[in-house]
């Protein structure tokens, strides 16, 4: 049913007023920032149409809710409007059009600075004496928070320094960095507490505690990002300003830059975007302002947002859809994953239809049924995951939502399931007789970093199961070209080309070989690790439990994993199948110790640029380091480029020397 123009802004109007209310005076958002921001911009574009339906109440013309009864109110001398957002290209271009058109000024020099999410406040020092602190509120009117704000450690109480105005008003975000957010909930979790969702909330959270002694014990930052009424001089420029502010002991943006021209402002945004996932605190955007204030003041203000600056907002990495089904897939260790079928939605630069919800215990956690509408995350290369319900009160009714069941049988071989005491994950038990388990076996065998058969592809090996042509990764070295040809859409040279990579791969390495084989959670650095440690196959297949420990990188629940997989009869036939059928490497030799790096173990994680980690681990061991694949308390040095995460994190708090790119290659060619 379409609604009249009235109907709509109202629906509208109160649906924003809803969302607005839950996120900035409940923390606790009902939807993704991606959802509010297009039911506001449509509320935009229909009030644009219909000036007669503007009104003041208007969420158009509010910026954040109004304050907690249970603080002070403070009115702002100056308000504190919000930005108007640009959500491409074309939409920063088009506001650099119009900065230039006003200004008749084609080469403008913007301040560029990442947008924190986080809450924003102003802090007013009265001859360099922190005296007031108050939340944004509506923009107008925000709620006194002096006490709470007077405990976050990096917002200096006493200024220093000299020509210090008699009455200045600093404005900026309140964070918590991402470290700081991880420690803090995983404290809570072992203390049975709340955990938060996200950085974001938990500063909202912390910062509107009536007891500033709670306030005093999270992990809150400040980063000012500009001013509001100031009684006494300060430069004439954005950039210099937000310098001289930190040369007076307020924290600024160590990412700020300024440049000259919307390509210039392009080229900062798709750096730092870059860059995203390896910073210490969340951000969704980049604004951008006109630097000279004397520029700022000739452009001015429309009712609600300078026009002066713009906030270039990243693609969302969360909205909401549809939950339309759950599909069950089976991995290469039996593993039973759900995988949620969405209303196709755009998020993250891609379009997501499916997504993952990891487990029975994550599907209980969440309370997800299969037609609610979920929030769905997707963050750089991440597999999309839904991460919470919409909680709103015009959801389905329980009628309308189904249950999802775990299944009581492999859906795909129709074998039993199990699961582990101290496991979330469900296994079907059936091993490679599962056509599922078998193709994921045979995937994984024939994979660039295993036996490496070119033109071993998914479709191809599908056909080779389906047709039993295959039922364990030695068959594959029987194989023949008539056979093969024989299959779809396999000609007579694609048939003589594959048959020629599976008995090229016959000539292999040991470390290939055992990450071939598939054991669960031994990765290419333990494989590595394996073959160093024992030399030869035989010497891995008879390691008990206790001696397969001593390998670096090798804790207890990888060492049973090994230990059961040797084991395993069936495993052992197809290992000697394996020999017969040719596969061979050199013999490993013992490790000289030799080298500069001699007796350090490495980790590389994130982004290189000058080269790939496998690259990187390589030159590391020619100057005989050891690599591993997850940081110990045995790791020497970790290598960290763009992107890096939980290792990277895990590194800082165990005090493990970190080094980025360019400090490894200056390493490097010193060492030469």
């Amino acid at each position: 049913m379409t609604l009249s123009p009235e109907d709509e802004v109202a629906a509208l109007t109160a649906q924003l007023s809803r969302w607005s209310k839950a996120y900035f005076e409940e923390d606790a958002p009902l939807v993704p920032d991606a959802d509010y921001d297009a039911a506001m911009r449509r509320l935009q574009e229909l009030e644009a149409e219909h000036p007669t339906l503007k009104r003041s109440t208007s969420p158009t013309q509010r910026v954040g809710s109004a304050p907690l009864s249970s603080f002070e109110s403070v009115t702002h001398r100056r308000p504190m409007l919000s930005l108007d957002n640009a959500f491409s290209r074309e939409d920063l271009s088009d506001f650099h059009r119009r900065v230039s058109e006003r200004l008749k000024v084609h080469d403008v020099a913007y301040c560029c600075e990442p947008k924190l999410d986080g809450v924003a406040v102003s802090i007013v020092y009265a001859n360099g004496e922190l005296v007031l602190a108050a939340t944004r509120g509506d923009g107008s009117t925000g709620e006194n928070v002096t006490a709470n704000i007077r405990t976050v450690q990096n917002v200096p109480l006493t200024l220093e320094g000299e020509d210090i105005p008699s009455y200045l008003e600093v404005r900026g975000e309140v964070v918590i960095p991402t470290d700081a957010f991880d420690k803090m909930n995983a404290r809570a979790s072992a203390l049975g507490e709340k955990v938060f969702v996200n950085p974001r909330n938990a500063a909202a959270g912390s910062l509107r505690q009536l007891d500033s002694r709670i306030t005093a014990k999270r992990p809150l930052s400040f980063t000012a990002y500009s001013v509001g009424v100031v009684e006494g001089d300060l430069p004439d420029c954005h950039d210099a300003t937000l310098r001289q502010l930190s040369q007076w002991g307020i924290p600024v943006s160590d990412y700020m830059e300024t440049v000259t021209g919307v390509e210039a402002c392009e080229a900062y945004y798709e750096s730092i975007a870059a860059q995203r996932e390896a910073l210490p605190f969340d951000i969704d955007g980049i604004v951008f302002k006109v630097n000279s204030i004397a520029q700022q003041e000739r452009l001015g203000f429309v009712s609600r947002a300078p026009r002066w600056a713009i906030a270039r907002k990243f693609p969302a990495q969360e909205v909401s859809t549809c939950l339309l089904g759950v599909d069950f897939q089976v991995g290469r260790t039996g593993a039973i994953t759900p995988v949620a079928r969405l209303d196709p939605v755009f998020v993250g630069g891609v379009t997501v239809s499916n997504a993952t919800l990891h487990n029975s215990d994550e599907i209980e956690r969440l309370g997800v049924c299969i037609g609610d509408r979920v929030v769905v995350r997707r963050a750089g290369d991440v597999i999309p995951q839904i991460v919470s319900v919409v909680q709103d009160e015009d959801g389905l009714p329980d009628a309308a939502r189904t249950k999802i069941v775990f299944p009581k049988a492999c859906p795909e071989c129709g074998s039993d399931v199990d699961r582990q005491d101290g496991e979330a994950v469900v296994r079907c038990v059936g091993g490679m007789s599962c056509s599922a388990q078998l193709k994921a076996v045979i995937r994984h065998f024939a994979s660039r970093k295993a036996m490496d058969i070119e033109g071993l592809g998914d479709k191809l090996i599908d056909q080779l199961v389906d047709e039993a042509l295959i039922s364990t990764v030695a068959d594959l070295f029987s194989l023949d070209v008539a056979t093969v040809s024989g299959l779809d859409r396999m000609g007579m040279k694609s048939s003589e080309n594959l048959i020629e990579a599976i008995d090229q791969s016959k000539a292999t390495t040991l470390p290939r070989l055992i990450y071939a084989l598939g054991i669960r959670e031994v990765g290419e650095a333990t494989a590595r690790a394996l073959a160093s440690h024992f030399l030869t196959l035989e010497e891995v297949m008879a390691a008990p439990v206790e001696t397969l420990e001593d390998v670096d990188d090798v804790g207890p629940i990888v060492a049973k994993h090994i230990r059961a997989f040797v084991l395993d009869s069936r495993n052992q036939e197809v290992i000697a199948a394996l020999l017969t059928a040719g596969v061979n490497w050199p013999a490993v030799s013992i490790a000289s110790g030799d080298g500069p790096l001699a007796g350090t173990i490495w980790v590389v994680t994130g982004k290189l640029e000058s080269m790939g980690r496998d690259d990187a681990e390589q030159r590391l061991r020619a100057l005989g380091a050891k690599t591993a694949s997850s940081v110990s308390a045995k790791t020497t040095t970790v290598l960290a480029g763009p992107g890096a995460g939980s290792k990277r994190k895990k590194a800082e708090a165990l005090g493990i020397e970190i080094i980025d790119e360019s400090e490894w290659l200056t390493l490097v060619e010193e060492l030469k």
